[in-house]
């Protein structure tokens, strides 16, 4: 200890004295270092943190390490608070039902995989028990969720019982947690201050930070949009919406028809919804995105109930090419390679008969679209896409230039 802290008590300026060197040796994340709180506490092992990014320290374990391990700790411990793996393990706790301590173990042991496996050197020496891929004989470079769904607690993690990162690595609150009511913690508002400033400090200079670090920055504040599950709503919601699959039947009739003596009145009756998928095959979509699309054309069959009679595809370029029935999917011919006219292929799946409920069209964009609305429901599966060539000499030449977009009427759905 160093001089004139009492015997069992944090020896701050070593604790301190480490942070600054886990600063120098990771300018970016100095803010973040600089912004927890610390808590003495003799329950946790080590060190830990919360999601209020309050840093709960042992006194024990300070005395007892190195300044140069502390400093890796440090870093360790705010690296969960960063990339929010409290709150990625709730998420991953209710999708997968793990609900016990072994499963929280687990999660914290695939965060601790995420962050270690490139976090040590220049500057930062690896502490002692640290816990990284290789620990598990797993690769490096995944994610905690990849993580978490490849291993099990067994030998390999016989000695790793004692981890514990605290509720900000793996979302269970603890006996020692103050909680969000406690003193020092920091707000959403203040928690994205920091990431934001983080962020910043990486993207400044690119290169100085893990690849990691970098796919992070670029994601905190873009996170990737879950975009089969919102593909998917977004047909649900058209196919089911007012008017969608809904026609008159005699079948059954109207409970009015009592009021018109001699007259049969027919009921509105819901049937099964038609959709109509048209696939951009232009040259500008690759053949990954195509078979992406045949991929998608099997998700919107399950979408709306698996009645493959009722979903037709074509493919689109500058004309629009043959409306199939589904039979299977890797089936379906995609006939293109030219230029792109999607108002083609609205025009022809319009012209069917009957009309369909629900269009769904997989394109890049780079087409132009029908000027009125549709009268069914639209939904459109943007893939990625940078400006071509020609695109980018026009922007350059006129200020006022905007590439084409999909029109305000049609729900978007970014894919990738």
């Amino acid at each position: 200890m160093t001089g004139g802290t009492p015997p069992g008590a944090l020896d701050l300026d070593k604790l301190y004295a480490a942070r600054l060197q886990a600063a120098r040796a990771r300018p970016y994340l100095a803010t973040a270092l600089f912004a927890l709180h610390t808590v003495p506490s003799r329950q946790v092992p080590t060190m830990a943190v919360d999601r209020h990014w309050r840093c709960y320290v042992a006194p024990g374990f300070v005395d007892r390490t190195p300044v140069e391990e502390l400093a890796a700790v440090w870093v360790h411990e705010v690296s969960h608070l960063l990339r929010d793996h409290h709150g990625r393990s709730e998420r991953a706790a209710r999708q997968h039902g793990l609900t016990g301590p072994g499963d929280r173990l687990r999660m914290n042991i695939a965060a601790d995989c995420e962050i270690n496996d490139d976090a040590f050197g220049d500057g930062l020496v690896r502490p002692e028990g640290a816990v990284t891929p290789d620990t598990l004989r797993l690769p490096s470079g995944q994610l905690m969720e990849e993580y978490l769904g490849r291993f099990r607690l067994g030998r390999l993690t016989e000695g790793l019982a004692w981890l514990d990162c605290g509720s900000g690595a793996d979302g269970r609150a603890r006996e020692w947690d103050l909680g969000p009511d406690g003193a020092h913690g920091l707000s959403a508002q203040e928690r994205d201050a920091v990431r934001f400033r983080v962020v910043e400090g990486i993207k400044a200079r690119p290169g100085d930070a893990p690849e990691t670090w970098e796919r992070w920055a670029e994601e905190a504040f873009h996170p990737p949009q879950p975009w089969r599950q919102l593909l998917g709503a977004a047909i649900r919601s058209a196919a089911s919406a007012s008017g969608a699959g809904q026609d008159y039947s005699h079948g059954r009739p109207s409970r009015r028809s009592a009021a018109v003596r001699g007259a049969v009145l027919p009921s509105l009756r819901r049937r099964p919804p038609r959709v109509s998928v048209i696939i951009d095959t232009s040259g500008s979509v690759s053949d990954a995105e195509l078979g992406s699309a045949l991929l998608e054309v099997a998700a919107i069959s399950r979408a709306v109930g698996g009645r493959r009679d009722l979903l037709t595809v074509m493919s689109c370029d500058a004309a629009a090419h043959v409306a199939h029935p589904l039979c299977r999917a890797e089936g379906i011919p995609l006939v293109g390679g030219g230029g792109t006219d999607l108002r083609r292929g609205f025009a022809t799946a319009l012209r069917a008969r009957p009309q369909p409920d629900v269009v769904v069209a997989l394109t890049d964009g780079q087409t132009p679209w029908p000027e009125s609305r549709p009268p069914c429901r639209t939904v459109v599966g943007l893939f990625p896409r940078e400006l071509s060539p020609r695109e980018l000499r026009r922007r350059e030449n006129d200020p006022h230039y905007e590439p084409d977009a999909p029109p305000d009427w049609a729900h978007v759905v970014n894919i990738g």
